[in-house]
């Protein structure tokens, strides 16, 4: 395909210029992109708090319980998502993804509205949010993936990603100022509101493409295609246990949190005003490393450099907090792991799958995105279980981590030379 918007305003252009290296023809995308992530994240940081309050209503020392259920449920949705997929084209598919879930969305408006204390209810929802959020972000990447090359992710991705950070900031505010007054069930429906405009962007930015490939066909492949893909590539394996390291960190540090947050706060709607600002104060941190940091540290060191920083960082952090095992010291590097995981380490590894055939991009990454992070939120969930009853505190916890941070970084520089090597053999930077 090609570019076959309108011209694009010389003036804008040049004013985006001082901010991304946008090239000729690629602003008009870049800000679609940069609306769709937008409104995406807006819609799901509305919903992020309400999901974590759900989880503390459900009790906290059930979280394993269901972080299990969430991977039982990615179980079902994968096959789903692969027959989507294997029969319709990407202009048909895409926007079907965001209606599925926005129904979804009003059902729960509706049920909660009729009964708001319900404790099954609401451990339904927090796995339902559990499963959206991977799959709507997913599919968002698979999607640049398939309009953009390597060379342009390098440069763009970062700041593509910061039009998420901003909607995630927005989302946390929208929370942290109506959850009181107006409640968290209402909402659900400025969420499904913003779902709506991702829609209307995903078909403008359809009429985009710097590929020389048909995107108007369905993917290749049968409904476990994406699967049997993943292990059979080399590189896809190593992505997937890159992922698995992220979610054995984040999970430890999650339960840690919501242990520390229900414990100081007895109000429910506190608790969930709470939740949002630790949200907004992240993505604050977030916006500014995607829009100054992210573009010049990957077209400088490249994308394994990327991938690197988060262990570096997770590695570091835990060992501080077995040090000084303080709350603000577990907030705190809650934090600035998640900004640099967001800024850094995400756009990153979305590069990595403009390397892969088109299959591989919208089934095994999508695959690797829900079944293999869910299932080792499953697993880190367990183990978590299963060191505290064994009496580890906070502070023993985290030495388990450290080590465990160390050979991901390892992973993480060899994934970077892998990529390196597939992407010369991949279309070079058209733009």
């Amino acid at each position: 395909m090609i570019d076959v918007a309108r011209p694009f305003p010389q003036r804008l252009h040049r004013l985006i210029g001082r901010f991304v290296s946008v090239r000729p023809g690629e602003a008009s995308a870049f800000l679609l992109a940069f609306g769709y992530f937008f409104c995406l994240l807006s819609a799901y940081y509305i919903l992020r708090p309400i999901r974590d309050e759900m989880g503390v209503i459900g009790g906290t020392r059930n979280l394993q319980w269901l972080f299990s259920a969430t991977f039982l449920a990615m179980l079902a949705a994968v096959p789903a998502y692969g027959w989507l997929v294997s029969r319709y084209p990407r202009r048909r598919f895409m926007p079907a993804v965001y209606h599925f879930f926005s129904a979804n969305l009003l059902v729960f408006f509706l049920l909660f509205r009729l009964d708001p204390a319900n404790v099954a209810l609401a451990r339904i929802f927090f796995v339902w949010v559990s499963v959206f959020n991977l799959f709507v972000v997913s599919v968002f990447w698979s999607y640049l993936a398939d309009i953009f090359t390597e060379g342009q992710g390098r440069r763009l991705f970062g700041a593509i990603a910061a039009g998420g950070t901003a909607g995630a900031m927005l989302g946390p505010l929208l929370t942290a100022g109506l959850a009181v007054p107006l409640g968290p069930v209402n909402l659900l429906l400025i969420s499904i509101a913003l779902l709506q405009l991702a829609v209307l962007c995903i078909r403008a930015l359809g009429r985009h493409g710097f590929r020389a490939e048909t995107p108007e066909r369905p993917v290749e492949g049968g409904v476990f295609s994406g699967a049997t893909e993943l292990f059979r590539s080399r590189y896809l394996m190593l992505i997937a246990l890159y992922v698995l390291f992220y979610t054995w960190t984040s999970t430890f540090l999650y339960f840690q949190q919501a242990e520390i947050v229900a414990a100081a706060f007895d109000d429910s709607a506190e608790r969930t005003r709470i939740f949002a600002l630790i949200d907004l104060t992240v993505n604050i941190v977030t916006l500014l490393l995607q829009m100054l940091v992210t573009g010049r540290l990957m077209a400088w060191a490249g994308v394994g450099a990327g991938l690197a920083l988060l262990p570096a960082f997770t590695a570091i952090g835990f060992a501080t907090l077995a040090a000084a095992p303080a709350v603000l010291t577990l907030l705190g590097f809650q934090g600035l792991r998640r900004a640099a995981n967001y800024a850094v380490a995400r756009p990153a590894r979305e590069v990595l799958f403009t390397a892969v055939p088109r299959a591989q991009r919208y089934k095994s990454k999508n695959f690797l995105d829900t079944v293999v992070y869910r299932g080792g939120d499953a697993v880190s969930g367990w183990l978590y279980a299963g060191l505290a009853g064994l009496g580890l505190s906070l502070k023993g916890i985290a030495l388990v981590a450290v080590p465990i941070s160390l050979v991901w970084l390892l992973m993480s520089l060899a994934i970077g030379r892998r990529h390196r090597t597939l992407s010369k053999a991949t279309e070079g930077d058209t733009a």
